[in-house]
């Protein structure tokens, strides 16, 4: 045996690491690749040959690589093997190897032999620890399969992949492609799985895990469909498999591409620390988004799950089948993920009402679009922090609105074509944002192009100012449009920033809204006849801001109930709420608008008027304005609980049911209504005793009110019914809970649960975050973080550290903004640069927010007697 390479390539969480790309002397083909992994020991061992094609003469080849042992690397061209050197780059996680006669053009082939961990980092090859035993399992993307093996780590070198695993008796694994071979050894003890070889794709796609993974068995049309989970959850797998099968089928249709690869899998892991990831063929997942029964879970459970499998099977085509060149174009793996999650979910389950659902994620892009500190969807990206950045709201959110603003004004189907078409022409290939719009182009004969060109390359939203008037000839809509900020002084400075807008404008009766292409600054658009009024987005489906000129809203809120629909409502809902946050409407005025909705009976809607009273409660109010406002969210809120009650009716829709959670915790927390309080401690002690007494939509709501004002007691009873053998979801339930209860004593044992080690790390930035935010706990759980630094780092993940940095954005007074401002700059966090910068301008939003509306909103309070508004 040759002397051993031997170097130890370590990461640590808190240093600058650099993704530089690789030389392109060297290109992948195929990978031959055979782990064995040690789950008691937490390594593995790897042997690897690649086979490359030489683009020019070369004495060196680079590949990633990272946290590994070398013990044999081997050239082979020609015939003629030669023993390679191993040099390191640490900082750039690269080995670069090394032969003494040059390789020449042609095809050769990589020969090494190496040993890695299982981290604990969710990273790469990692270590799972579930019920009694440990799994191993992969999180590859965006740069991680370098832990796993040497490899050319970037999405444009795609190659096939041949795996083998060799596992312990009476465990099975997971990977890419089908078992086609099973056979025993190499050694007592162990059996060897062998998978089919892969079709071209890139190396974040590999997937592999290790266990008794138990799995519920389908298929559609043809492609078998596997749920699988651990063993004690498998009878949690049918709700999702009856999912995947009509999601699977359905994009088939729509994409008119059958589903790429030979099989699905559908993985729930126990630690993960993503939501999902979408593994060509093998989709990996978070437990508690994917396992549920069906008869007993949320509606809330039940949507996502399907939710997150939507966006994740469209994947399949949209990453997987066609992935972009790399990272800065991201968007075109996760944004169209994001666009096409609503497609099957319409047809499958219409009283969902995705429409509306689309309309509150827009709302969310544009709200941190809105920051100074946004991001154009296509950034440059080049370190591993850098590119990690990438995967935010922008590149998910914004970039589904910008796709469903494009396909409202082409038409669906001639968008639908454009889609066909893009896929078609960069299967298992790689494209580029042109690549995309060009195509769109070609095919609809629109000016795709720049439109989308002017909402991917550049930053920022519009906000049109509208004004409909009557002309002799008809009607006439004036627009304007301007880069919208939430800081008054960015906004008022005004940018050069200029979009290509697919307007649409709706009047009463109209049968379908009229489209137009706004390319100026200020542009104006004949109507056929003067109507009584004008809405600037129909549906909700324009990626941009609305400011009406006082009679046209005024009119608009009229008709607010009966002529618009849930999707426009939200929309006016959102832009008006915007109009606040700058100074530019009275908070009164919102408030009065917010009366309107008194009798809203759409899920989406409500969520959105609920989560604004909260905000407005939790940081607008002083000691004066508090009891007030308390008054006024009572008198508002509580004719429709009441019309709801507490249990649920015979047949009653899950869009009741979510309603009435919604409206229960805004009366109960901000409106602090007492009699509603009462009830829900009762219930909690209920469902304590008999989980299926209470609605299980309800459920979080009743144990999170009960919090509030829980002692010691009833938040050992939640902690230990999330310590037992519980599904889940309602381990998650009771974890979300605990983050309610606010005595200082139980805060602290919160945070002290979660950097104990006992709180999974997947789950620990999330849980210290809703401390963090929570007005009533937050002030204990700065302290706390701050004064336990060292320990809450060490529980954060490279992923979810930003959770704890965003919380920053609640920090809604001088002195708590100025000390998170401090302290971050002496205690950075990778991956959150950008984070901590939009944090903090929300911070000053809100700062700015009680400074400018305090005194109207009081004034607004004065006015409302008891049970005006009615």
């Amino acid at each position: 045996m040759s002397k051993s390479v031997v170097f130890v390539l370590s990461f640590l969480l808190l240093s600058p690491a650099f993704a530089q790309r690789l030389p392109d002397t060297v290109v992948p083909a195929h990978y031959e690749l055979t782990f064995t992994p040690d789950l008691k020991a937490a390594k593995f061992a790897g042997q690897e040959t690649i086979r490359v094609h030489v683009a020019r003469p070369a004495s060196t080849v680079t590949l990633d690589a990272l946290e590994m042992e070398f013990h044999e690397v081997t050239i082979t061209q020609a015939g003629k093997t030669q023993k390679a050197g191993v040099t390191l780059d640490p900082k750039g996680e690269t080995a670069t190897f090394s032969v003494g006669n040059a390789l020449e053009p042609g095809p050769a082939e990589i020969h090494i032999r190496y040993t890695g961990i299982l981290n604990g980092q969710l990273r790469g090859f990692y270590l799972s620890k579930g019920k009694g035993r440990n799994y191993a399992t992969t999180q590859m993307e965006p740069t991680d399969a370098r832990r796993a093996f040497p490899s050319f780590d970037e999405p444009a070198l795609k190659a096939t992949f041949a795996i083998t695993l060799v596992v312990d008796e009476g465990d099975t694994a997971i990977s890419n492609g089908r078992i086609v071979s099973d056979t025993p050894g190499p050694a007592a003890g162990k059996h060897t799985l062998r998978f089919s070889t892969t079709p071209r794709m890139s190396t974040y796609l590999v997937a592999m895990a290790v266990g008794d993974w138990k799995c519920s068995e389908g298929a559609a049309e043809g492609i078998p469909i596997r749920i699988c989970s651990t063993p004690e959850n498998a009878r949690l797998t049918k709700y999702a498999l009856v999912a995947a099968e009509q999601q699977v089928a359905y994009f088939n249709q729509y994409f008119g591409i059958r589903y790429p690869f030979e099989k699905l899998d559908v993985l729930a892991v126990p630690d993960f620390e993503a939501g999902a990831m979408e593994n060509a063929g093998a989709i990996f997942y978070r437990e508690s988004v994917l396992l549920a029964d069906e008869n007993t879970a949320s509606a809330a459970t039940k949507r996502a799950i399907a939710s997150v499998l939507a966006h994740e099977i469209a994947h399949m085509w949209f990453g997987d089948l066609v992935t972009m060149k790399w990272w800065d174009d991201i968007w075109l793996n996760e944004g169209f993920a994001s666009w096409a999650t609503s497609k099957p979910l319409k047809v499958w389950k219409p009283e969902w009402k995705r429409d509306i659902q689309d309309v509150y994620s827009s709302g969310n892009a544009l709200s941190l679009d809105s920051l100074a500190n946004t991001r154009p969807i296509r950034r440059q990206a080049e370190t591993r922090e850098e590119i990690n950045e990438l995967f935010d709201g922008i590149a998910y959110s914004k970039t589904a609105a910008v796709l469903r603003m494009v396909e409202s004004y082409l038409g669906e189907e001639t968008f639908r074509r454009g889609v066909q078409a893009y896929l078609k022409k960069h299967s298992y290939a790689n494209a580029t944002a042109e690549d995309f719009w060009n195509t769109l182009a070609q095919e609809s004969g629109k000016p795709v192009d720049a439109v989308m060109r002017s909402f991917v390359d550049q930053a920022g939203v519009p906000l049109l100012r509208v004004r409909a008037t009557c002309e002799k000839q008809g009607g006439m809509v004036e627009a304007e449009q301007q880069r919208f900020f939430y800081d008054r002084q960015a906004f008022e400075k005004g940018s050069d920033s200029l979009w290509q807008v697919p307007l649409c404008l709706r009047g009463p009766g109209d049968a379908a809204p009229k489209c137009e292409l706004m390319t100026r600054r200020k542009q104006s658009f004949m109507q056929e006849k003067c109507q009584p009024w004008v809405l600037a987005n129909p549906a909700g489906s324009g990626y941009y801001r609305v400011a009406y000129d006082s009679e046209s809203l005024r009119s608009l809120s009229h008709v607010m109930q009966t002529e618009l629909s849930p999707g426009e409502r939200l929309s006016l809902l959102n832009d008006q709420w915007a109009l606040v946050r700058l100074g530019q409407q009275e908070i009164g005025d919102y408030l009065s608008f917010a009366e309107g909705l008194r009798d809203e009976r759409t899920r989406v809607v409500m969520f959105t008027l609920t989560g604004r009273l909260d905000y407005i409660g939790d940081y607008l109010l002083n000691d004066a304005t508090r009891p007030k406002y308390q008054a006024w969210v009572q008198r508002l809120l509580r004719p429709t609980a009441q019309k709801l009650g507490w249990q649920p009716r015979a047949g009653e829709s899950d869009e009741l049911r979510s309603l009435r959670a919604y409206v229960l915790m805004t009366l109960g927390r901000t409106g602090r209504d007492a009699e509603v309080r009462a009830e829900a401690r009762k219930l909690a002690e209920q469902y304590l005793a008999d989980p299926k007494s209470v609605d299980a939509t309800l459920a979080e709501t009743v144990l999170s009110l009960a919090a509030l004002d829980g002692d010691a007691a009833l938040y050992q009873k939640y902690l230990a019914k999330m310590e037992s053998d519980v599904e889940p979801e309602e381990h998650e339930r009771y974890q979300d809970a605990l983050t309610y209860f606010t005595g200082p004593a139980l805060v602290r044992r919160s945070l002290e649960y979660a950097v104990s080690g006992r709180m999974r790390n997947q789950d620990s930035p999330g849980f210290i975050r809703d401390l963090l935010e929570l007005r009533e706990t937050q002030s204990v759980a700065w302290d706390f973080v701050k004064a336990n630094w060292p320990r809450v780092e060490a529980a954060l993940t490279i992923g979810n550290a930003r959770d704890v940095v965003r919380a920053v954005s609640t920090f809604c007074e001088v002195p708590a903004r100025h000390d998170a401002e401090t302290f971050f700059a002496a205690h950075p966090v990778p991956a959150a640069e950008r984070t901590l910068r939009q944090a903090l301008e929300n911070a000053n939003n809100c700062i700015n927010l009680r400074a400018t509306q305090q005194q109207s909103l009081a004034a607004w309070l004065a006015g409302r007697a008891e049970g005006a508004g009615r």
